[in-house]
């Protein structure tokens, strides 16, 4: 009789090819699938609540896997922790239900996205946050972020080979938060298109220049056109923070 379990687990994504297993490439999935058959004898799938992509970080990914033996929480906590590399992390184990499914039982997720907006670069925070020298206007890039909330088509600041048949997103909230050179862009959604957030964010760090008017986002979403949405901010800034089931 198999066994299900839930892992909530953390990553500094710097040193791999995305969540994703890859034939050729370090990725996530393929740490900790190894780590945890080698743990239990047993040929392991893990799947994960989401994709991140290269360099992408994690606060509070969700994934699960199955055993044909029940194998203790705790146990299994502590050898997975022993075999993982030390830029991964579980921090919790829980025994599910045969029907949850990390991927397609979430109901919202939470990203956010540091930004350190300070003159000169830090050496400290590179891997974790994105330098953007010159100065931003918080207010013109709240009051630009008010008009991407709520149900829309985001064809327009997703990936051009977004695979997506339905490009109909619910964002349900979107706040800025800014602690003297520290800015924080957090994103809950039902779900996320490819480069969404990142392209969401490289749109207001635009705006926030002055590079573009905060009123155009209306006519960006409209147009379905990723070339009118502006640059995609780098990876190393976003942290998948929450999954909610």
């Amino acid at each position: 009789m198999p066994h299900y379990y839930k892992l909530t687990l953390e990553y500094d994504g710097t040193n791999y090819h995305g969540w994703q297993k890859q034939s050729r490439h370090t990725t996530i999935q393929a740490s900790i699938e190894d780590a945890l058959s080698r743990l239990t004898q047993e040929t392991i799938k893990v799947i994960g609540a989401g994709r991140t992509d290269a360099g992408v970080h994690a606060l509070g990914q969700v994934a699960h896997f199955q055993l044909s033996k029940a194998v203790s929480p705790s146990g299994l906590l502590r050898g997975v922790n022993a075999l993982l590399p030390c830029d991964i992390a579980v921090k919790k184990v829980e025994e599910v239900g045969s029907t949850f499914h990390a991927r397609y039982g979430a109901r919202r997720k939470t990203y956010r996205y540091f930004i350190h907006n300070g003159p000169t670069r830090s050496p400290w925070k590179r891997q974790a946050s994105w330098h953007v020298g010159l100065p931003l206007d918080i207010l013109r890039m709240r009051q630009a972020a008010k008009s991407l909330a709520g149900r829309h088509d985001f064809s327009s600041l997703c990936a051009t080979d977004n695979n997506a048949r339905d490009h109909i997103v619910d964002l349900i909230r979107i706040a800025i938060f800014e602690k003297g050179e520290q800015i924080q862009i957090t994103l809950t959604a039902s779900h996320f298109l490819r480069y969404m957030v990142r392209n969401i964010v490289g749109l207001l760090v635009e705006i926030g220049r002055g590079k573009r008017d905060a009123n155009t986002i209306g006519a960006i979403l409209d147009g379905k056109d990723r070339r009118l949405a502006g640059i995609t901010a780098p990876p190393h800034g976003l942290f998948l923070i929450k999954v909610k089931y």
